[in-house]
């Protein structure tokens, strides 16, 4: 008999330790990620308690939230910042914890990092004190962002009490247009489903789309996950995958590679493997797509303007108008033509090579408009020395980009690079939250790097179908 389990189920079994009497189980966990800001409290905790690191060779830390992107000389302006980078150093050296620091070429957003390094792999079971955790499930293993007390268990145990979630296939058919991207299918399916549809769920993304991307556009969609309120998400492992990792500093080597080949691809949901929901959506249908709002699936396709009230139920009309107000925008607006301040191209979700070459196809020849400030952060620092190594730095420097450090920069700007009042910003990251750029008053508008580029170049929301 064939094994119908999904590939969720299979590496969840594989890595169960024992069920739990409140109905939980411990789950084994793989690889653990660390960072500056989540981790400090958890060393606390295990310090408090007298207890030590279970397997540090399967804790792997770096910095990236609070790194500045400009000047990096130590100490920081920012005395937080400062404590957090001391804090990490020195936890790391107490409880022997391997760290890619800024002096270490490694460095950089921390689910940049892993992929890069062959860290993440198929079949695994990851976690991190960060939501976007989830990233990493497009190697086909099951990936958790977790809270700062979980951070201190798995130091301790190397496991976690986690409820099963469901598992829901989402087929996404065709071929996508020109013009389209992963951070599209991410959007769309945002919206389609809304921000909470996923609560519950694991998310299996399939189909003729996700068979064609790259392991760097699949990594964009997966963590795009909790945007939707899914647990995780993740992409069957393939051959696409197995090239990725082959030849990355902590992959396998020789026999052992093909062996661990073999066994990643074995994983993959079978033809008839059971699901406990599966939508389907026509990647042909997806444009380029921009939010709106104050939360990932308030978007429209760049040729549509925002939905009227009255489509609304009475219940959701409120939280329509609040975001309405909000971003200063209005019902049956044109998204295109939305002035911009800041354009800012990078983060965990768009800041790897792909994404910057994207990018600068468009701004190439062109320049930033008059008024606007425009950003390109590279995801690590071995994404910039590539970039520098294609000649894209120069590209971003002659149309009037800022060229910067590699870190997480303005995602959630807990760093220098800030939002300034009520500045509008196209920016490539993942939440489009009240505040989330680091002014209570500044609005975010999510898209891809390209149409970051575009907005950057026009000085509005545009169609980079039309600089193509």
């Amino acid at each position: 008999m064939t094994d119908r389990r999904n590939l969720f189920n299979k590496v969840w079994d594989l890595h169960t330790v024992r069920s739990l009497a409140g109905g939980q189980t411990q789950l084994f966990i793989g690889l653990h990620l660390i960072h500056e800001v989540t981790s400090p409290q958890a060393f606390s905790i295990l310090r408090d308690r007298g207890l030590k690191v279970q397997y540090p060779e399967r804790t792997l830390a770096t910095v990236d939230h609070i790194i500045p992107t400009d000047v990096q000389l130590r100490p920081f302006a920012d005395g937080l910042a400062e404590e957090m980078m001391s804090a990490i150093e020195k936890n790391c050296r107490d409880f022997g914890i391997r760290l890619f620091n800024l002096d270490d070429k490694r460095q950089g957003v921390v689910h940049i990092v892993g992929p890069e390094q062959g860290l993440t792999q198929p079949g695994m079971t990851i976690a991190c004190g960060d939501s976007h955790t989830s990233t990493h499930g497009a190697f086909g293993s099951i990936a958790f962002g977790i809270g700062t007390s979980q951070v201190a268990d798995v130091l301790a145990t190397q496991t976690l009490a986690l409820s099963r979630p469901k598992v829901r296939r989402i087929e996404v058919t065709g071929k996508l247009r020109p013009g389209v991207f992963a951070k599209d299918v991410a959007l769309h399916i945002i919206r389609k489903l809304g921000v909470q549809g996923g609560v519950g769920y694991a998310y299996e993304y399939a189909g003729e789309v996700f068979d064609r991307m790259t392991m760097e556009e699949r990594m964009t969609v997966c963590n795009m996950s909790i945007e939707g309120g899914a647990r995780c998400g993740y992409v069957n492992p393939d051959q696409t995958t197995v090239d990725y990792i082959r030849g990355r500093p902590f992959a396998p080597t020789g026999a052992d590679f093909e062996r661990a080949a073999a066994w990643w691809t074995s994983l993959a949901s079978a033809k008839d493997a059971e699901f406990d929901d599966h939508v389907t959506f026509d990647g042909s249908q997806i444009e380029p797509t921009v939010t709106w709002g104050i939360n990932p699936a308030q978007s429209v396709g760049v040729s549509e303007t925002l939905p009227a009230l009255a489509t609304f139920t009475a219940d959701d009309q409120k939280g329509i108008r609040d975001a309405f107000e909000y971003m200063d925008l209005h019902e049956k607006q044109p998204i295109r033509g939305v002035k911009i301040n800041v354009a800012f191209i990078g983060s965990c979700t768009n800041g790897r090579i792909s994404d910057l070459r994207e990018a600068a196809a468009i701004a190439k020849g062109r320049h930033v408009a008059q008024g606007v400030k425009a950003l390109v952060v590279p995801g690590s620092q071995l994404v910039r020395e590539q970039a520098i190594a294609e000649g894209l730095d120069k590209v971003f420097e002659a149309a009037g980009f800022q060229w910067r450090e590699a870190g997480c920069s303005m995602c959630l700007a807990m760093n220098p690079d800030k939002l300034q009042g009520r500045e509008v910003c196209a920016s490539s990251s993942n939440r489009n939250f009240k505040g989330r750029q680091g002014s209570p008053t500044g609005r975010t508008l999510l898209m891809s790097p390209a149409m970051v580029a575009a907005a950057a170049i026009s000085g509005c929301v545009s169609d980079v179908r039309d600089l193509l």
